[in-house]
């Protein structure tokens, strides 16, 4: 039995780790058409389980593919890691890049759906149909770079969490083919609550599209216009500097996030941009599968050479937010938390709220001992910080310290810059994240068209507008940034050469729609309401940095509420931001 359509392998595996059984499941054409693949089909397969706790044996862990990984289609190489988040309680969600998702259809496979729990370390080895769960506990307590230096092999996928998700910190990532992180959320926990150190995947099989030559013009044209991109392939964009090109822009902005969010102006930033890495690291390209932009970049010189160079979030935070003026120590930081396996940006955002508590004492001394206590929890303090910002600050009898929503910390926008970015923090189903409808890409970049962003004005729609394309987005797969320069009609066309189905750009943001609103339901199945759709009040009662022509004010909190309702109603939620009856019906979600 296989799905008739092209662009599936209509196969998703099974794994049960506490009984060691594979099996095989299909499921209905019509459910890849109503949720794409990515992170729609994970989240189809994680509602029926969402309200257990996130430790739970039954509780799924889903890593899926899209119609268009393994295509020509552009940037079609990434997957999603899904399960109920242990930092947040919320959908716990990550796209990643990588060949994961490339190989595993390549292997045959639309998803992995991986439940119960192992008595022992574990891995999970995957060659086409071949399915092996084998003893890892050699690999147990040993961190991501010996098992990359073991397990690959120039082929195959390898995805591994470190010591960190072992000693129960609860934003540990999970790191696949050394360079790429599945980042925010603590997905690296839910890997290592079932005893999984890692999943290595290889096929050779090929993907099968319905119409090669239709394929071949939707993609000459996405290049075309990401050629014309000046933030993807201009002399100062992603290509040449990866994502730290906007390190100047935000700061310029007087947004960024500096002193714990108490300040939005870095005085050294022109000291520790893009540039400076450049002149420093001489850094490559290095890219996901299917992708021409590479915006990953590698150190090509010193002592870091061959290593991963910081991302803007972690550049940002790991300077301005901790206060440190050391470019290499950012460098360190970043490689230790990779091989332990921690989010950055939480990482920081905790240390920064630690610094903020401890009375703003200068932290570049002990830095790297801070995330080594963290990640090996070889301390009391290491452990309280593990729990994150919001348990930390909660635990000193400071929580207006810990700068997150929903208990995930913010990146490095501070929303004070861009209004509309406060509001999708609020909104966002994963907690505090910038990548739901990234306002940046409008109120700073000026794509698709230039708002004004010290304004509510119209945001409500725009933010619920791009969460439905960037849940779809996440569903093909494909990335975010290249939709600075393409847009859903052209990935459309793409999608409709690749399976046949005939989709507008309009059918895909409604694909995106059911999916939102269906994380919308499982977040108020676990008691998530307009209270947790909500800012830290520190951006409602300070100011942030402002010069002579910039006036980085304090949020309007009225403004803020109103922009929040109208939200609210657009979404077709009620007051309370639970989803309704009506609504739910009119999307075929029960």
């Amino acid at each position: 039995m296989s799905i008739n359509k092209k662009g599936w392998t209509g196969k998703i595996l099974q794994v049960d780790l506490s009984t060691g059984k594979t099996d095989t499941l299909y499921i209905a054409d019509d459910v890849y058409e109503k949720y794409i693949g990515g992170k729609g089909l994970a989240g189809y397969f994680l509602r029926p389980h969402v309200t257990l706790p996130w430790d739970h044996p039954d509780m799924p862990l889903l890593v899926f593919t899209g119609p268009l990984v393994g295509t020509a289609a552009p940037t079609s190489g990434r997957s999603t890691i899904l399960s109920r988040s242990p930092l947040t309680g919320t959908v716990g969600d990550s796209s990643v890049g990588g060949r994961l998702g490339f190989q595993l259809k390549r292997a045959g496979w639309d998803g992995i759906i991986i439940s119960g729990k192992s008595d022992w370390p574990c891995g999970i080895e995957i060659k086409n149909d071949i399915v092996r769960i084998v003893d890892a506990s050699v690999y147990w307590g040993r961190d991501t770079e010996v098992l990359f230096r073991d397990l690959s092999d120039g082929r195959r996928s390898v995805a591994v969490i470190g010591p960190a998700a072992e000693n129960s910190v609860a934003f540990s990532t999970l790191m696949v083919d050394k360079h790429h992180a599945a980042g925010r959320t603590g997905i690296g926990l839910c890997f290592a609550a079932k005893k999984l150190k890692y999943i290595t995947v290889y096929g050779t099989g090929n993907i099968p599209v319905h119409d090669k030559q239709e394929l071949r013009e939707a993609r000459e044209e996405i290049m075309r216009l990401t050629a014309a991109s000046p933030i993807l392939m201009g002399q100062h964009g992603f290509s040449c500097f990866g994502t730290g090109s906007i390190y100047d822009l935000i700061d310029s902005r007087r947004m960024m996030p500096t002193d714990n969010f108490r300040k939005t102006h870095f005085d050294r930033a022109d000291e520790l941009n893009a540039y400076a890495y450049k002149e420093s690291y001489l850094p490559k390209k290095h890219g996901c599968m299917g992708c021409h932009i590479r915006c990953k970049k590698i150190a090509g010189r010193g002592e870091m050479s061959g290593l991963s160079m910081p991302e803007f979030e972690t550049m940002s935070h790991f300077t301005a937010l901790v206060g440190n003026t050391d470019m290499h120590l950012v460098m360190k930081a970043n490689t230790l938390c990779n091989r332990l396996g921690l989010d950055t940006i939480s990482a920081a955002a905790t240390l920064a709220c630690y610094r903020e508590i401890s009375g703003g004492t200068d932290l570049s001394g002990q830095l790297l001992d801070l995330l080594q206590e963290i990640g090996s929890a070889s301390s009391e303090l290491g452990r309280e910080l593990g729990k994150g910002s919001r348990s930390f600050a909660k635990s000193k009898n400071n929580p207006h310290t810990s700068m997150t929503v929903k208990g995930l910390e913010l990146p490095a926008y501070d929303p004070r810059g861009a209004y509309g970015m406060s509001l999708a923090y609020a909104l966002s189903t994963r907690g505090g994240c910038h990548l739901r409808a990234y306002p940046v890409s409008h109120e700073i970049l000026r794509k698709p068209v230039a708002t004004d962003r010290f304004t509510y004005s119209g945001k409500a729609r725009i933010i619920k507008i791009a969460e439905d394309q960037n849940a779809v987005i996440d569903s093909l797969t494909a990335c975010k940034f290249i939709f600075f320069a393409a847009g859903l009609e052209e990935y459309a066309k793409a999608f409709t050469a690749v399976t046949g189905i005939e989709f507008s750009g309009q059918d895909l943001l409604q694909v995106g729609e059911r999916i939102y609103y269906n994380e919308r339901i499982m977040n108020s199945l676990n008691g998530f309401t307009e209270e947790d759709d909500d800012l830290p009040m520190r951006f409602f009662s300070e100011q942030g940095s402002s010069d002579n022509t910039l006036q980085i004010t304090s949020l309007d909190r009225q403004a803020f509420l109103e922009a929040r309702t109208k939200y609210y109603r657009i979404r077709g939620l009620d007051k309370h931001g639970r989803p309704t009856p009506g609504k739910t019906k009119e999307l075929g979600l029960k």
